[in-house]
């Protein structure tokens, strides 16, 4: 016996190293590239290559490990669900797993799937939907009450964010009378999403406080909702598209018809284009259709599911540790372009940090000209090795710096240069973990044309009309050394730069003039303290009436502001008591800026909260004027026309606003209705 055990052993040490070397080590490299980019996907909301590339690794590994099974870890991504919990939240344990599903690009695997659920125990009738790019999310109720809301986390658990989807309004915090009434319990899936008209002025808002837009939708709608202040989710347009029953007592369906039409009496949305079908043949021809319509939805898609519509069969067919077997993703061809990247630069922000950008030979992608992408920091430009002259495929995701997501190596590539010195003051630099950062805050230019920006954002000063191109002309001329020159600038000097007519040179300068007044909050936001955004901003402005008060203050009764922990609140006393910031202040206050606390007649004014535009010229008011008038009463004066503005008021010979307007549905009044608002609410 104890040699037939050694032979026994022999032979089976024998099977296992027939596996070749190199398979077991691309085995362990694919595991874990795939897990690293889990943590960009799932945990930081930041893909680094695309779902192709990434679906590629994982059909690669589970090619590995079906041919090896020796290979197979205890803890392959091939056996897990997906991604994991961020670990910023609580976790909660879902009422059921929320499985991923199988995808494919493959026509034959799609046939495959519709002949097996007209097979025997399958069920011909199918239902197709649009596959959202979104959030999945679960929501639970109880006798009809929202009493849980999770992310998908690792598709056991995820992240207690019941706070802040309370704050979603497409999330009923009581369900409708259904047809059967409202079950003991409920537990929903669905997909949280951000609208693509949304998700562009949203990063077009970043863009102009200088701070870096979201990649795409998906993770704009990730990063939306969790967000530790749910005021902050409040303010983001987020969208929950609710279309699976997880879970569910006192409830009975018999078919996906039944439930889709519950969801909807219950109060949710549920996915647009549903349809049924029978064959293959309508499969692909919804597929083909869904596929065409992709560029004109509101909405990011990137294939379509296809599902069992029969619960009865659903529940016969089960599922695997992955995902069920009666659901499939017959996902679309990533869009993007191949192009060439003739350099790499590095751009210096409004922090100091230098972000390297590939230079790109211009392709369209989507209908819009591609020229630049961002490659983010040092280790990320290290761990994709892209070089100049490399061919890349760039993806473009809203109105963002695009992405690279594949990279081909070029014949004749060559490395970028690592600046040693900044480029734009030649100052030194730091490294700052994958960052590289100029030490010269104070009078680096790069700098300055980034912090104008900033500046003259809504959140801050809100002007119009500064935005880099003119910041930059602005400081190549040197009108404005430091910030506070901006409030120095008059009409005739805007007329020297190039592109300024006397016309916009003089709107400018209004502009410029009418933010002079700037209550607290906001100010604090134009400072570009690190680690201060409109929230905190808001949360100090409430705290402390006077920038003096609030400067005087020590750390730890900073820290005692509501939403300012610790660390920030040390981060901001120590700016706030540098030399230099006090020297900028003061050349605030010297150039004529009037900094306000926090109204409280003007946040009970009759127009607080509310946005306003003006057009044209009205019959007894100049534009100045009604500017105060309004702010005085509350309101946020704005040049912008979006659906986000209360009010238009349009006096004689009104612009494209007017037109702007009715196409939005903003409400257009007249002076006279002007004047009537000053005076009460409605």
């Amino acid at each position: 016996m104890p040699a037939i055990r050694k032979r026994q052993r022999t032979a089976s040490s024998t099977r296992r190293r027939r596996v070749p070397r190199d398979t077991a080590d691309r085995a362990t490299q694919l595991r874990e590239e795939i897990r690293r980019h889990d943590e960009h996907y799932y945990v930081e909301n930041r893909p680094a290559i695309s779902d192709d590339a990434y679906d590629r690794l994982v059909a690669e590994l589970r090619r590995i490990e079906a041919r090896h099974p020796d290979l197979v870890t205890p803890d392959s991504p091939t056996r897990r669900v997906a991604g994991r919990v961020a670990g910023a939240f609580a976790s909660v344990r879902h009422a059921a797993p929320m499985l991923s599903l199988e995808a494919t690009r493959a026509p034959a695997d799609v046939a495959a799937f519709v002949r097996r659920m007209s097979g025997p125990g399958g069920d011909s009738d199918l239902v197709l939907e649009p596959k959202l790019d979104g959030l999945s999310v679960e929501v639970a109720y109880t006798n009809g009450k929202l009493v849980a809301a999770s992310t998908r986390g690792d598709g056991i658990e995820g992240e207690d964010v019941l706070a802040n989807v309370r704050t979603i309004r497409s999330v009923p915090s009581s369900l409708r009378a259904g047809r059967n009434g409202a079950p003991r319990f409920l537990s929903i899936r669905g997909e949280m999403l951000m609208p693509r008209s949304a998700f562009t002025r949203m990063n077009r808002e970043l863009a102009a406080r200088g701070d870096e837009g979201f990649a795409n939708p998906r993770n704009a709608a990730a990063g939306s909702l969790r967000q530790l202040d749910p005021a902050v989710t409040a303010s983001r347009p987020l969208r929950y598209v609710a279309y699976e029953v997880l879970d569910s007592r006192g409830a009975d369906w018999s078919s996906e018809r039944d439930v889709l039409g519950d969801l909807r009496r219950w109060g949710f949305s549920v996915p647009e284009r549903v349809t049924f079908a029978r064959t293959l043949d309508q499969v692909e021809r919804y597929h083909r259709g869904i596929a065409g319509l992709r560029d004109g939805l509101d909405y990011e898609v990137d294939g379509i599911v296809i599902k069992g519509c029969s619960l009865a069969v659903r529940e016969r067919l089960g599922s695997t540790s992955h995902h069920p077997r009666w659901a499939l993703a017959y996902k679309f061809e990533a869009r993007g372009e191949t192009t060439t990247v003739e350099d790499i630069v590095f751009q210096v922000g409004r922090t100091g940090v230098l972000t390297p950008v590939a230079l790109l030979r211009p392709v369209d992608v989507g209908g819009v000209t591609v020229a630049r992408a961002t490659l983010h920091n040092l280790d990320e430009l290290h761990r994709r090795d892209v070089q100049i002259g490399d061919s890349v495929r760039v993806h473009r995701a809203g109105d963002v710096i695009p992405e690279i997501v594949e990279r081909r190596r070029g014949a004749h590539r060559r490395a970028p240069s690592i600046p040693r010195r900044c480029p734009g003051c030649r100052a030194a630099l730091t490294r700052d973990g994958p960052f590289l950062r100029c030490t010269n805050r104070w009078q680096c230019p790069s700098q300055l044309v980034a912090a104008i920006v900033h500046l003259a954002s809504d959140d801050a000063f809100c002007i119009q009309g500064l935005g880099g191109e003119v910041a930059q002309r602005l400081v190549d001329a040197s009108l404005v050394r430091r910030l506070p020159d901006l409030f120095t600038v008059g009409a005739s000097e805007f007329r020297t730069l190039p592109g300024f007519a006397a016309r916009s040179a003089a709107k400018l300068a209004e502009s410029i003039a009418r933010a002079r007044r700037i209550e607290l909050p906001a100010f604090l936001v134009a400072l570009g303290i690190p680690g201060v955004g409109k929230a905190s901003a808001r949360a100090l402005g409430d705290a402390y009436p006077t920038l003096d008060a609030l400067v005087g203050a020590s750390a730890e009764e900073i820290a005692s502001v509501p939403n300012i922990g610790a660390i920030q609140a040390a981060a901001i006393h120590e700016y706030l008591g540098d030399r230099r910031t006090r020297a900028l202040i003061d050349g605030f206050l010297r150039a004529g800026v009037r900094i306000e606390p926090v109204h409280a007649e003007r946040k009970r004014g009759p127009l607080a909260g509310k946005r306003i535009a003006f057009t044209g010229t009205l019959p007894t008011l100049s534009r100045a004027e009604a500017s105060r008038l309004a702010e005085d009463a509350g309101a946020q004066i704005t040049e912008s026309v979006s659906e986000k503005l209360d009010y238009l008021v349009v006096g004689r010979d009104p612009g494209s606003k007017r037109a702007n307007a009715e196409r939005a549905g903003v409400r257009i009044i007249d002076e006279k209705r002007f004047r009537q608002l000053l005076t009460r609410a409605v």
